[in-house]
């Protein structure tokens, strides 16, 4: 398949991949591109998760469970989908996560009664969810602050690093991944830069996105499967894409990650989408196994990026 053949396939899906695809992919002006943008909360998989909000402005009346059903994920979800800023739906259902789950330690805490101190990997997820949607409340720069306080001595984040939670002493794939879009996300949002993104990329960068700094051995081969949803799961495509979101500058410790990107192309000239991970959703977007728009958008973005840096 040519790749202009490839880039007509992607035009030809949701509006939540079409909007994305002309802005990183075809150049588009910036006018037509937010109008596609708005088509997300008005057609397509984005309008079909609006219209399962509650009348109380949950989602599957739960806030952190059932997974994936629940407000908190369903906001995750609609963020990547790029449903538009100050839409009133995610807005409502924003605040009513903020209030229910800010702590005094100044994270997300939905658990108080079983634990004591926030957790790291969901403050950064409603961190970057909060910003997006342009949610001004001052207790989001305490979140913020909240993740900077509590990166590690590695760079990288790990909600297990929390008393609460645990004792660990390294930094996590999965946790890291969310506190640098979160952070990326409040930085852009508050229009500031910072430190600690800076870090946290740098521990990525340490174990080559996917791989020990002590052996080079792959550290868990689910994260060489690209994924979407990914949840809260790290992939080595989600890294990669931070990396483009970011404008980073090119570092040849990428390099094995592009490589793994490139060799997941098939001869079509896609990507499928190699793994879903189980539980409960409202409906599934792509077939396991099967070309995936969101791994093709994703991937040649990146490739773009790399190949121009």
């Amino acid at each position: 398949m040519p790749q202009d053949r490839v880039l007509d396939w992607l035009l030809e899906g949701d509006p939540a991949i079409r909007w994305q695809a002309i802005r990183d992919l075809a150049g588009a002006a910036p006018r037509t591109v937010q109008r596609e943008q708005r088509r997300v909360a008005e057609t397509g998989w984005g309008a079909r998760l609006l219209a399962l909000q509650d009348q109380d402005g949950r989602w599957a009346r739960g806030i952190y469970t059932p997974k994936w059903t629940s407000t908190t994920y369903t906001l995750v979800l609609l963020r990547s989908f790029g449903l538009a800023r100050g839409n009133p739906q995610a807005l409502r259902a924003c605040r009513l996560l903020l209030d229910q789950g800010f702590c005094d330690d100044g994270g997300i805490n939905f658990w108080k009664r079983s634990h004591s101190r926030s957790e790291t990997c969901v403050t950064g997820m409603l961190l970057a969810v909060f910003c997006w949607f342009g949610l001004d409340d001052p207790r989001v720069d305490r979140l913020a602050e909240h993740l900077e306080k509590h990166q590690m001595a590695d760079g990288g984040w790990n909600c297990l690093a929390m008393p609460s939670y645990g004792h660990a002493t390294h930094g996590s794939f999965h946790t890291t991944i969310s506190a640098l879009e979160a952070l990326t996300e409040y930085q852009q949002f508050r229009g500031q830069a910072g430190k600690p993104t800076a870090l946290g990329r740098e521990f990525l960068l340490a174990h080559r996105m996917f791989r020990s700094h002590r052996t080079g051995a792959i550290v868990d081969a689910a994260m060489t499967r690209f994924s979407f949803p990914p949840r809260w799961h790290y992939d080595v495509l989600r890294g990669l894409d931070h990396f483009r979101e970011c404008g980073a500058e090119r570092d040849e410790r990428l390099a094995d990650a592009i490589e793994l990107v490139e060799k997941r192309r098939t001869p079509d000239g896609r990507w499928p989408l190699q793994n879903r991970y189980p539980g409960k959703t409202f409906f599934e977007l792509e077939e396991p196994g099967k070309p995936s728009r969101w791994n093709t958008l994703r991937a040649l973005r990146v490739l773009r990026w790399w190949q121009n840096r």
